[in-house]
């Protein structure tokens, strides 16, 4: 297997975080312009692997806006105009259907966990935001813990840097225990499966707090924490309602924040469950490897969003499927 990571520039980034705020032909052009960027990207990753047999591309995009309370969930990253650019069928919006059936519109990968890393009780994902999936005899239960690489890069930025490296800004710091409960007694952390979070979460809820630490080593070190007491919480909840024996338990560990020793060494120490940190293809990838798993069943027509994990009504067929002329 080939796999590759392509950064954004700084324009990029700037664009991306303002949208949020942004008008609607805005958001237009930056669907439709983002959707080039990724078709950009996948041609060159293409011709650098020598790839001449593609069946299709399966894009999960850019999370804008998610509020399946209010019945949407918005990624950007045009799927037309990346079969247009590509000259591939492209699969994406996967979110939309579960949502009008009443359910989260997420978490997704849960499948690809199900049908994949069944051998462990659950699959932490250590992203922009922290999920889980929680799995024992063909239940599962998927659910958002809290903000993650979100918050502790935001910080590390303030310092001059993209992250926090291993975690050594946040092992410098001082944890504060009044700001830490005051983040755990948010009302999401009260909610019970399934709940899912939007991206601005982290920006006006869970920031603002840590914001009120004068020194910013303090506010990655109070943030850590903050992942790993929530993250406890609710593995203990769906271990229970699970019936799980936690100690013949396992955890995959993949995302970018498996890479963060602090936080690694954090969640050992508070949650006792043996902790599997794999080799880094698939702490990278996994993510990857779901979306393409969730491309295949809709372009096999098969339910990929599971009804337990989101809340929603039944069992669905996730997908928008653009088709082009294959010219490869």
């Amino acid at each position: 297997m080939e796999a590759s990571c392509y950064s954004y520039d700084e324009g990029w980034e700037r664009r991306l975080r303002a949208l949020p705020q942004c008008d609607a032909v805005e958001l237009v052009k930056a669907d439709a312009d983002l959707g080039a960027y990724f078709a950009e990207k996948i041609n060159d990753f293409i011709r650098e692997y020598k790839l001449n047999r593609i069946d299709a591309i399966a894009s999960h995009g850019h999370t804008v806006f998610h509020d399946p309370a209010k019945g949407f969930s918005t990624q950007i990253g045009h799927g037309g105009v990346m079969a247009a650019l590509t000259g591939l069928p492209v699969v994406c919006d996967f979110r939309t259907v579960d949502v009008a059936l009443g359910g989260q519109g997420a978490p997704i990968v849960p499948i690809a966990d199900a049908l994949f890393f069944n051998e462990y009780s659950y699959c932490l994902n250590l992203g922009g935001i922290c999920n889980v999936t929680a799995q024992r005899n063909k239940q599962i239960v998927a659910f958002d813990v809290a903000p993650c690489n979100q918050l502790l890069n935001y910080f590390a930025r303030q310092l001059g840097y993209d992250y926090d490296d291993k975690g050594r800004l946040a092992r410098a710091g001082q944890l504060h225990e009044d700001v830490l409960e005051k983040l755990l007694a948010l009302d999401y952390h009260q909610k019970i499966f399934p709940k899912s979070l939007d991206n601005n979460f982290a920006l006006n809820v869970v920031i603002p707090v840590l914001q009120e630490l004068s020194k910013i080593e303090d506010s990655i070190r109070t943030a850590v924490e903050y992942i790993v007491r929530a993250l406890a919480n609710d593995i203990a909840r769906a271990g229970h309602l699970l019936g799980f024996d936690f100690a013949k338990s396992k955890i995959l560990v993949t995302g970018g924040g498996a890479f963060n020793d602090f936080l690694v060494e954090r969640i050992s120490a508070v949650i006792p469950i043996m902790l599997v940190v794999p080799d880094n293809q698939l702490v990278k990838f996994k993510e990857a490897l779901a979306i393409a798993l969730m491309g295949y069943l809709r372009l096999d027509n098969r339910n990929n969003v599971l009804k337990e994990v989101t809340g929603a009504l039944k069992d669905s067929v996730g997908g928008c499927i653009y088709n082009s002329v294959n010219s490869r």
